[in-house]
């Protein structure tokens, strides 16, 4: 701050022979020209600038500094990843694993359905065979709590289709006779 301060104030206190000097670009009068130098206006663009260096008004030399042998540490020039893209990232990778464990649940649940279809469609059928269709019951019901734990699943999403595999089985049984419901007292 105090040297952009000490630049600004010896800038503005310029000598006196450069007070005849123009910013404001060449004169057509040649009574002006004679008497002061000219200089076009001072711009940020690149062309204008290296006008003022191609006609000699300033030069540039280098700057010989002397050697220091230090370690610099330079910050990478990669940007900071955006969070969108970063969230577009994590919800696809999640989309993925969802879609494998609803397909997994979906085709548990085919197999017992049909399992449950050929038993009721069997008119000679014996209460042993639900204990197959049971295990596969208990592996159908595993997958769906596992896939409401990890949250693919919502808990009632979950709790209707295993109620639903439950429900199927149960009208199995009480088709062929191995399962009476018991009548509900009413008060």
């Amino acid at each position: 701050m105090a040297a952009a301060v000490h630049c600004l104030s010896s800038c503005l206190a310029l000598p006196s022979k450069l007070s005849n000097l123009s910013l404001n670009g060449p004169s057509t009068s040649s009574a002006t020209h004679s008497t002061s130098t000219h200089f076009t206006c001072l711009s940020f663009s690149a062309s204008l600038s290296h006008n003022f260096f191609s006609r000699g008004y300033f030069s540039l030399s280098p700057v010989q500094r002397p050697t220091r042998r230090s370690v610099v540490c330079e910050v990478a020039t990669t940007k900071k990843p955006d969070s969108a893209e970063k969230r577009a990232r994590q919800a696809e990778k999640r989309r993925i694993y969802h879609k494998s464990r609803k397909s997994e649940i979906k085709t548990r649940m085919k197999k017992v359905l049909e399992a449950l279809d050929v038993l009721k469609k069997k008119p000679d059928a014996t209460p042993e065979e639900v204990l197959s269709i049971e295990k596969l019951i208990g592996e159908a019901y595993s997958i769906i709590d596992k896939a409401v734990k990890v949250g693919t699943l919502h808990r009632n999403t979950g709790a209707r289709r295993k109620s639903r595999l439950a429900r199927r089985k149960k009208a199995v049984e009480i088709h062929h006779g191995w399962y009476t419901p018991n009548p509900e007292v009413s008060a």
